[in-house]
């Protein structure tokens, strides 16, 4: 294909008409075209057949591949991978709930949009008068951006989906895909042309007013995540995948800890939390009965030298109420280290020298 000129998404498919592609995405398609005025106003009243013409998406009397994955209700009938899988991960490797995205790329980019900013991101709610504000922990516009960016310029040879990693501290994007071959990823990084993997594909998503066809959607998510105070993405290109890291920011890491898992949990299982939990009750009951051991001792000390102390003079002299001296008493009585002689008023204190020791 690279010798013809030929793109992957620009091969026809046999067996595939106009009546077999969704009829409700097309003409959403068609009125966001002519809203953002990059298609004529007068293709309103024309048939799918003169949109599909005019999209160059047809070749020989056959709808190519873009055609395909642009609008018919199930593409991943004719190419296997084509959706995108959406996990939410608790530590690095658990797995706690996931969504499988089909349909159409208009489709699978409204619904992976809608379940990231519903089911998987926590938004910070913020008000200004009447008006309420959601801050989430990636720009939406930027992910919008990134997601469009893994839509329009995957490899669909690949028959692998599109795959989104959610996390306590950050979000991941991967897909199938390379840039052009005398591209680094610093130019790709940097102010460049448009050179698009899937260029009919890209073509369609212009013309429905979602992107630029100046190069600059990267240069758009680095822009957005600066205005809005978030860390900048990190981008690499690694075994014939483009991946994408979208860290949250500290501000925002701070605000949802609370009345929630803290912060120091990020990153971890259930079962690690609740190990760690264990541990640090165990720790604090530790702490506690040394504690109450070294109470206990000075309380032995004070009534060895002066047997007719009170509750009183023992709670001034070791710092804790009388209540809490009358509870250690009561326990040095119980495990037969003191004994009260005589009145309960008038009497003494006894210290039993069998078990001092």
């Amino acid at each position: 294909m690279g010798k013809t000129g030929k793109h992957w998404d620009t091969v026809p498919v046999p067996g595939v008409g106009i009546d077999d592609l969704e009829m409700v995405t097309l003409t959403r398609f068609r009125e966001q075209a002519v809203h953002a005025k990059r298609l004529d106003a007068s293709l309103l009243p024309e048939d799918n057949s003169s949109l599909i013409e005019k999209l160059r998406l047809m070749e020989n009397g056959y709808l190519k591949r873009a055609a395909v994955l642009l609008f018919h209700p199930d593409p991943e009938r004719y190419f296997t991978g084509s959706s995108i899988k959406i996990g939410y991960f608790e530590g690095r490797s658990n797995l706690r709930y996931h969504d499988e995205v089909c349909g159409n790329l208009f489709t699978q980019l409204d619904k992976s949009m809608d379940l990231l900013l519903t089911k998987y991101l926590k938004a910070i709610f913020s008000y200004k008068r009447l008006q309420r504000f959601e801050t989430y922990p990636v720009p939406e516009s930027a992910l919008r951006e990134a997601m469009l960016n893994a839509v329009i310029h995957r490899d669909y040879a690949v028959a692998a989906p599109i795959q989104i990693r959610v996390y306590d501290d950050r979000l991941y994007i991967w897909n199938p895909g390379e840039p052009p071959k005398d591209w680094s990823l610093a130019k790709l990084l940097g102010q460049h042309s448009s050179r698009p993997y899937n260029p009919d594909i890209a073509n369609a998503f212009f013309r429905s007013g979602e992107v630029e066809s100046w190069g600059r959607g990267i240069e758009h998510i680095f822009e957005t995540c600066q205005e809005e105070n978030t860390p900048e993405p990190v981008f690499k290109i690694e075994s014939g995948e483009f991946q994408v890291e979208f860290l949250f920011s500290e501000a925002y890491l701070d605000s949802v800890s609370i009345g929630d898992r803290p912060r120091e949990t990020f990153g971890r299982t259930t079962q690690e939390i609740e190990e760690t939990t264990q541990e640090i009750e165990e720790t604090i009951q530790e702490i506690e009965e040394t504690i109450q051991e070294t109470t206990q001792e000075k309380i032995l000390v004070l009534l060895r030298e002066n047997p007719n102390f009170t509750q009183k003079a023992l709670a001034e002299n070791i710092g804790i109420s009388p209540d809490g001296i009358k509870y250690h008493l009561d326990n040095l009585r119980k495990s037969g280290r003191i004994r009260h002689v005589g009145p309960t008023k008038k009497g003494r204190w006894e210290v039993m020298v069998d078990n001092t020791e």
